[in-house]
């Protein structure tokens, strides 16, 4: 019996498509098993972090951290200025952090920030000044609120902005977040472009409808960049655009003035320790389910109990690093206090406690003050904490 001649075309034919099926079975496992980066944030109840970079010609004009916890649509804003003096690792040199920016962009301006700051922080969004002065006639304006009416002359030309709450257009905005005022107090020309910022999501979220809309997305997606596919992108701008504005209190880096190589430096205190202890309390409180310590600006006066000459000037730059109102910052009545001592004025334990933490001072005592004695307790009635610092205070820490 003669044995049938095997048709190998046929078998080839076989043995491809059976790899093909393989191969498609594969593919649909790894798309399966990919997940939305924002969505796992998400639904794991994480912070969700964010670098914001408002550019100009190439260099920073603003870039800011936001720290969002979605179960309670609290937020923090950390300003990085530009200006800020650091061994910079991805150049080798000490510079101006935003020097990387320019030099090597924003992958690795953003880990540079994040050896800043002691945290990770895995998603971007970059603007430039031209796209953001796009979005906001896009979205019909950024609302705003200015305390003064600006009416300053400039090389440039006269600047007019109108007071109150106010509706921003492209152009409004533009002058809003580069113009600078001779008569500014420290932080406030920052404190302008984190106002722009948050503006851009609260007008995301009131204009939520048509901005997300699969014909609208598209065109506001083309106003920037972020390392995230448009899906992931979408879920992120929804997200942020829900952020409580009205209990988020931004912070910046603080630090002291240097000159090096002809350039001005801002070195963050305590070789960048303070900023990172900043950030690690404001986050433990944005996920905490006591939100006390976070519900308002609280006022504190700082005074000095020793024969240490400018202890509770210093000790006031700490505090406001940690987003405190310092009212006032005095000598107490004697220089001869051996321990440090948090008073507390509202009656609020768990505000007093947190204060307390940001110099490790244990000494807590409650005096609070009926506002009805103002005439006899003076400026007590608003002051919220005070704290004298004694003999055991380092200038950082209570040992």
């Amino acid at each position: 019996m003669k044995s049938r001649p095997v048709n190998m075309k046929s078998s080839n034919i076989f043995l491809i498509a059976i790899l093909l099926i393989f191969l498609g079975a594969a593919v649909i496992l790894i798309i399966a098993m990919r997940t939305d980066p924002i969505k796992e944030v998400l639904s794991g109840e994480q912070l969700l972090k964010v670098l914001i970079v408002l550019e100009d010609e190439g260099r920073p004009l603003s870039t800011n951290i936001i720290a969002y916890y979605p179960g309670s649509k609290r937020a923090a804003m950390f300003d990085i200025p530009g200006e800020t003096g650091l061994i910079l690792r991805r150049l080798g040199r000490v510079d101006r952090i935003d020097a990387v920016y320019e030099e090597k962009g924003i992958q690795d301006y953003k880990t540079e920030i994040e050896g800043l700051t002691g945290i990770s922080v895995p998603f971007y969004l970059v603007f430039n000044l031209d796209q953001f002065v796009r979005l906001a006639d896009l979205l019909s304006g950024f609302d705003v609120f200015i305390p003064t009416p600006i009416d300053i002359q400039t090389e440039e030309g006269r600047i007019l902005l109108p007071s109150g709450a106010v509706k921003l257009d492209g152009d409004k905005i533009r002058t809003y977040v580069t113009y600078s005022d001779p008569l500014d107090q420290e932080g406030e020309a920052v404190g302008r472009k984190q106002k722009a910022v948050l503006a851009f999501f609260r007008a995301l979220n009131d204009n939520s409808g048509i901005a997300f809309s699969n014909s609208i997305f598209p065109v506001l997606k083309s106003c920037f960049r972020a390392n995230l596919g448009d899906d992931s992108l979408k879920v992120l701008l929804e997200e942020l655009s829900k952020i409580d504005s009205e209990r988020l209190v931004p912070q910046r880096v603080t630090g002291s003035l240097r000159v090096v190589d002809g350039k001005t430096l801002l070195f963050p205190f305590y070789d960048g320790q303070l900023l990172k202890d900043v950030i690690r309390q404001t986050i433990a409180g944005l996920t905490s389910d006591d939100n006390a310590a976070q519900e308002r600006i609280y006022a504190i006066e700082i005074l000095n109990g020793t024969k240490t000459q400018g202890l509770a000037r210093n000790t006031s730059e700490l505090y406001q690093s940690f987003g405190y109102d310092v009212i006032r910052v005095a000598n107490a009545e004697s220089s001869e206090y051996d321990k440090t001592v948090v008073i507390d004025r509202i009656g609020n334990e768990t505000v007093a406690a947190t204060i307390a933490q940001v110099i490790q001072c244990k000494n807590i005592q409650t005096a609070a003050v009926n506002p009805s004695d103002a005439e006899e307790y003076g400026t007590e009635t608003i002051v919220d904490y005070t704290i004298i610092l004694g003999k055991d205070f380092t200038g950082r820490f209570v040992r």
